[in-house]
C-alpha cells in the first residue's frame, strides 16, 4: 500500500453526539463484516463500563478500505475527563470529522478538541448528526459551528469547510438538508477528497510517536501511533527516546500490527504513515518517540496536561470489610493503582510515607470514578476520601486553582435557581441567551471546587430536565472557602440488620439511604438529615413485642423508597470527616470515625490546630 492510498483521521465530538454510533455504520457499510455476520452495537466499546453508561473512555483504532484506499478511524472520549487521551490523538490523523448534535449544538469538548485541531493545521469536515431529531435545528446549529470556528481563530481555508447531514444511527448522510437519504458513501468520499494523505519521510530512518498505551494478555505492553518517517521490520533493534531527548531503553520490535476492520492484524514490515502497533519494550511510554538507534532528536509532542483532581485511598476497616471481596490488602491495591499509571497517563499515584494510603489524582470525578469502579468489580475492597482540587502557585508565589467553563441548558422556568446556586458556588457568568423551545443556555466559569457534589443538586433544581456540561478552562485566583453539603447525615448507632419498624419510624427524620435488611455497623451513615446537624439513630430496633393481641392495633410499616447514589455520586456527596466504602457487591457510606466518642476527640484535635 503506498502512502497515497491512505488516510488518518479521528472522529471527534462530545458526549453522546454519536461517534461510535456512526463508525459502526461505517464498518457495515464499507464491506467489513460479511452479510450474515453477527454485529453487537457500539462495537468500539470494547469494556463493559462503556457499554453500560454509553461514553467512549478509551480511544481505539479501526480501518476500512473505500475505493482501494486504506482509511484508519480513530475513536475519541467524549467526556472532557478523558481529554488527555484526545491531545494526543490528533499527533496521529492527517483530517478530523467534527460530529455535532443537530439539537444540543457544540458543547465544551467540541470547543477544546477543535481548538487543537485547528492549531495544528488541520482542516474539519463537519457532520451534523441526529437531523432526524424532533427537537433539531440544523441551520442555527450550523452557524454556531461557524461562529466558534471564527472564535477560535480559524484561517480562511479552514472557515471553507464541508457539511454533511447525517444520522448515524439509521447510517446515512447528505451534503444538502433535503438531499436523498441513503448511505454513508457521500462521506467516505468526501474523507478521500477532503483529507490529505500523510506528510511523511518514507526514505528516512524509522520514527514512530507512541500516542495511546493498551495491555495484551499475550504480547505485553503494546504503543500505538503512527510511523513519521522510514520502514520498521519485525526484530529490527530500536530504542525509545523522551521528550528530553534521552533514551529510555533499547528493544527489538518482538511483533508489528496493522489495523484491519477491528482486528489488530500481524504484519512483517510497516511504513510510514501508517498507524501501527508495536511489541517488545519494558518502559517506553506515551509521547516516547521510538525510532532507529541512529536518531537523535524526538518527535515533538504534546505535554500531558497536569491532574486537577484527588482522592485518598486507603484499606477497607469497616466491621464488614473482608465480607464480599477477595483483595483487600494495601500491597494489593497499590500494585493495581500502579499498573494503571503505567497505561493511563493521565492519572498519577502517589504512595503516603507510612504506605498505608495512595492519592490517585486525575482529571475529574468521572475519570476517577471509573477506575474504582472497575477495581471494584475487579473484587478489591477500599475506603475513598472526599476529592479534593489539587491547588498550585504561580509566578508571583500566589496560589491559584482550576477553574472550569460550565455550559448549562435549562428550561426558563429554572434559570433563577441555577444561577442562585452556582453564585454560591463562587461561579460567574460569561454568557447568557436563550436557545430554542423555551430553553436559556448559562455559560460559567467556576472554580473545580465549587462543581464537587452539585450535578446531583442541579438534576434535582431542574427537575431531571436540565443538561450541565463541563470543561477545564485555566488556573485562576484562589476564591476562598466554598460551603459544601448543608444536611447533616443519619448514622447508625448499632450494628446488624435494618427493620422496617425502626426505619418506618425514622424516615420523617430525613432521606434514607438503606432499606429493610441491610446490613449496617456503628457510624455508617444510612442516610441525610432534614436539618444541618449530624444525628446518631438506631434502625436496628425491633417492635417489642406483648401478650396483648388485639385486631386493628397494628399499623402497615409503609417504606420511602431510598436514595440510591451512584459511585461518583457518593464521591462528591461525602464531606471531608467522612469515607466512601466500596465492595465487590455494596457501595456504602461511612464517617471516618465510627464510634461518636472518637468523632468528638477528632473535632477537638481540628479545632485546636486552626485555633
Amino acid at each position: 500500500m503506498t502512502i497515497q492510498n491512505l488516510r488518518n483521521i479521528a472522529i471527534i465530538a462530545h458526549v453522546d453526539h454519536g461517534k461510535t454510533t456512526l463508525i459502526d455504520s461505517i464498518l457495515r457499510q464499507s464491506g467489513t463484516f460479511r452479510a450474515n455476520q453477527e454485529v453487537e452495537e457500539r462495537i468500539m466499546d470494547s469494556n463493559d463500563l462503556e457499554k453500560e453508561r454509553g461514553i467512549t473512555i478509551l480511544a481505539k483504532c479501526t480501518s476500512v478500505l473505500w475505493e482501494e484506499t486504506k482509511i484508519n478511524i480513530i475513536d475519541t472520549p467524549g467526556h472532557a475527563d478523558f481529554g488527555g487521551e484526545v491531545e494526543r490523538i490528533l499527533n496521529m490523523a492527517d483530517g478530523v470529522i467534527l460530529l455535532i448534535d443537530a439539537a444540543e449544538g457544540p458543547l465544551p469538548q467540541t470547543k477544546f478538541v477543535l481548538g487543537k485541531a485547528l492549531a495544528q493545521g488541520i482542516r474539519p469536515i463537519v457532520v451534523v448528526n441526529k437531523i432526524d431529531r424532533a427537537d433539531a435545528r440544523p441551520v442555527e446549529v450550523l452557524n454556531e459551528v461557524f461562529d466558534l470556528f471564527v472564535s477560535l481563530d480559524a484561517s480562511e481555508e479552514q472557515l471553507d469547510f464541508p457539511v454533511l447531514y447525517a444520522s448515524g444511527r439509521d447510517g446515512w448522510c447528505t451534503p444538502e438538508l433535503d438531499g436523498p437519504r441513503e448511505n454513508l458513501h457521500p462521506m467516505l468520499d468526501l474523507i478521500l477528497e477532503h483529507v490529505p494523505s500523510p506528510k511523511v519521510d518514507k526514505n528516512g530512518p524509522f520514527k514512530m510517536l507512541a500516542t495511546i498505551l493498551n495491555a495484551d494478555p499475550y504480547l505485553g505492553r503494546i504503543l500505538v501511533g503512527r510511523v513519521v518517517s522510514g520502514t520498521a521490520k519485525v526484530n529490527m533493534p530500536v530504542k525509545a527516546m523522551n521528550l528530553d531527548g534521552k533514551t529510555v531503553e533499547q528493544f527489538r520490535l518482538s511483533k508489528l500490527l496493522t489495523f484491519s476492520g477491528i482486528q489488530k492484524v500481524p504484519a512483517d514490515t510497516v511504513q510510514a504513515g501508517d498507524i501501527i502497533c508495536i511489541a517488545g519494550m519494558a518502559d517506553a511510554s506515551v509521547a516516547d518517540t521510538i525510532c532507529d538507534l541512529s536518531v537523535s532528536e524526538p518527535v515533538p509532542a504534546t505535554p500531558i496536561d497536569p491532574p486537577t483532581m484527588a482522592v485518598t485511598i486507603t484499606v477497607n476497616d469497616s466491621p464488614l470489610a473482608g465480607k464480599e471481596g477477595k483483595k483487600l490488602t494495601s500491597n494489593m491495591i497499590r500494585d493495581r493503582l500502579m499498573s494503571e499509571a503505567e497505561s493511563n497517563v493521565a492519572i498519577r499515584v502517589t504512595e503516603s510515607e507510612n504506605r498505608d494510603s495512595f492519592e490517585l489524582a486525575g482529571r475529574g470525578e468521572l475519570q476517577i470514578g471509573v477506575l474504582l469502579e472497575t477495581m471494584r468489580r475487579e473484587g478489591f475492597e477500599m475506603s475513598v476520601s472526599r476529592p479534593r482540587v489539587l491547588l498550585k502557585k504561580d509566578e508571583s508565589g500566589q496560589t491559584v486553582e482550576p477553574y472550569e467553563e460550565i455550559i448549562i441548558d435549562i428550561d426558563d422556568e429554572y434559570t433563577g435557581v441555577v444561577i442562585e446556586k452556582m453564585t454560591e458556588r463562587k461561579a460567574d457568568i460569561i454568557d447568557m441567551r436563550p436557545s430554542s423551545h423555551g430553553k436559556t443556555r448559562v455559560i460559567f466559569a467556576c472554580p473545580s471546587r465549587g462543581m464537587i457534589g452539585y450535578q446531583s443538586q442541579f438534576l434535582t433544581d431542574t427537575r431531571g430536565t436540565g443538561v450541565l456540561n463541563r470543561q477545564f478552562k485555566e488556573y485562576g485566583p484562589y476564591k476562598g472557602d466554598i460551603a459544601g453539603r448543608r444536611n447533616g447525615a443519619l448514622i447508625s448507632t448499632e450494628t446488624g440488620k435494618a427493620v422496617a419498624y425502626a426505619i418506618w419510624k425514622l424516615q420523617d427524620r430525613g432521606v434514607m439511604f438503606i432499606t429493610h435488611n441491610d446490613d449496617v455497623y456503628e457510624g455508617m451513615i444510612v442516610g441525610e438529615n432534614s436539618r444541618d446537624t449530624d444525628l446518631d439513630i438506631n434502625v436496628t430496633k425491633a417492635k417489642q413485642l406483648t401478650n396483648v393481641r388485639a385486631s386493628g392495633t397494628d399499623e402497615a410499616c409503609t417504606l420511602v423508597t431510598p436514595r440510591k447514589l451512584t459511585l461518583e455520586a457518593m464521591m462528591s456527596y461525602i464531606n471531608d470527616d467522612e469515607l466512601v466504602e466500596i465492595t465487590p457487591k455494596t457501595i456504602r457510606l461511612r464517617k471516618r470515625y465510627l464510634t461518636p466518642n472518637e468523632r468528638d476527640l477528632a473535632k477537638k484535635a481540628a479545632k485546636k490546630a486552626a485555633g
